[in-house]
């Protein structure tokens, strides 16, 4: 069954996430209706003239290219202009244009992967890397005959998932909560706060949480037993207990990870299933670590080679251009660490030193960048390739990866990957 254009685009969307996009990027549909059948897709590097004449006169209801149409803003679409001219012919042969770039750099797997992967690196980390999504921890205190059924509603909200586990929990020795909760509040509020504060070194609390924020189990839940002491006051309504007269509850403390974005949905959740008026609970927003997203990657040869036979591997590795491989650097140095950036990669030297990386690929390598480089005398060889050819090696991964996603959901599709070479530079003298 073939899909909608929608179908496609949210499986390119999961893949490469708008949001991992820089903010000066544009990404995403360009032209296209999301109702459209798409039987036919082209992926290349950039939407040139000749490419989208490739598209259209091989009859492809979509191309997906990483570089953008249209980066900056524009005033007039008309046909005047060459990319004005190029928008209305894709819109006349109902063709598609959808653009993944700066997001698909900062995926895993994206565009320096495919470039590592090309020249044979292994154990790869990302060279600029993002920050984990943001998470928080919700801290709840909930009657013990309630707290699983508060777990269950937090985890169905979307607090405590993760890939690897599930109902998991965490407990600890009994403690005592304090004498007493604020008595203005009927004695069931003890607060609700937000901070960066640590977990408190409790056995298995750090693996809890670290599984929660990585991702790799789900729901997960860490729980203590304690002993709420409270006296309701006039005007208060409370689940248990009475007016007037004080009251002793054994209460469990259920912590819990959540990604930020559904914080209002697991706080709505708690409200809900919880049997307080008011519920009890702290809201701790965790420090976010470096992950396995971002820009660039490191990795290691699986056998050390010199430079010279180095730098033969990367022009047999990727298509040939005009701009061949550039090499600075002694040709018979040992290689064994590899930096990588697809796309333009002077900006990243600062990173590829302190990483230690023997050699450093890259394009669009600029004179007084490179010359600065060299001067460092323990810095990294250089080998310059054109920018094109860099990207060039994803198209086959984002090609197998969507056509996987789409296989997933019972859908099929045909797919080309363009071999049209678009750099700038034909002439080399």
């Amino acid at each position: 069954m073939n899909p909608r254009l929608a179908d496609v685009i949210a499986v390119l969307d999961r893949l490469y996430d708008p949001s991992w996009a820089e903010s000066w990027d544009a990404v995403g549909l360009v032209t296209g209706d999301p109702d459209q059948p798409v039987r036919r897709i082209l992926f290349a590097v950039d939407p040139m003239r000749e490419v989208v004449d490739e598209a259209i006169a091989g009859s492809y209801d979509l191309l997906v290219t990483h570089h953008p149409l249209l980066l900056r803003g524009v005033n007039s679409v008309a046909a005047t202009t060459p990319k004005g001219r190029v928008l209305h012919d894709l819109i006349r042969a109902n063709t598609a244009l959808h653009v993944c770039h700066t997001n698909a750099d900062n995926a895993n797997p994206g565009v320096s992967d495919a470039l590592a992967q090309a020249l044979g690196l292994t154990n790869l980390r990302p060279l600029n890397p993002l920050p984990t999504d943001p998470m928080d921890k919700l801290v709840a205190f909930v009657p013990v005959a309630d707290a699983e059924k508060l777990v269950e509603a937090l985890a169905a909200a979307g607090a405590g998932q993760g890939t690897h586990y599930d109902q998991a929990a965490w407990t600890a020795p009994s403690h005592r909560l304090g004498a007493a909760a604020d008595a203005a509040s009927g004695g069931e509020v003890r607060g609700a706060a937000t901070s960066s504060a640590p977990s408190d070194g409790v056995p298995g609390r750090e693996a809890a949480d670290a599984a929660g924020a990585a991702g790799g189990g789900g729901p997960v839940a860490w729980a203590s037993v304690g002993e709420m002491t409270f006296r309701p006051l006039d005007g208060s309504n409370p689940a248990t207990g009475r007016v007037g007269h004080v009251s002793r509850v054994q209460e469990a403390r259920v912590e819990m990870v959540l990604p930020r974005g559904k914080r209002r949905a697991v706080l709505g959740a708690l409200r809900a299933a919880h049997p307080y008026e008011v519920p009890a609970y702290d809201l701790i927003e965790l420090v976010a670590e470096p992950g396995d997203r971002g820009g660039g990657r490191i990795g290691v040869l699986e056998q050390p080679m010199d430079l010279r036979e180095f730098a033969q591997r990367v022009a047999d590795s990727l298509p040939r251009t005009q701009h061949g491989v550039r090499v600075a650097g002694d040709p018979a140095r040992t290689i064994r660490t590899v930096a990588v950036v697809g796309g333009a990669g002077d900006s990243e030297f600062a990173r590829v030193r302190a990483a230690g990386a023997d050699a450093y690929v890259t394009a669009d390598l600029r004179h007084h960048p490179a010359t600065e480089a060299v001067a460092y005398g323990e810095g990294p060889a250089l080998v310059d390739v054109a920018h094109w050819a860099s990207e060039w090696p994803w198209l086959r991964d984002a090609e197998r990866l969507l056509r996987d996603g789409l296989a997933a959901q019972g859908s099929t599709v045909e797919t080309h990957i363009s071999t049209l070479c678009t750099d700038a530079w034909n002439v080399r003298l």
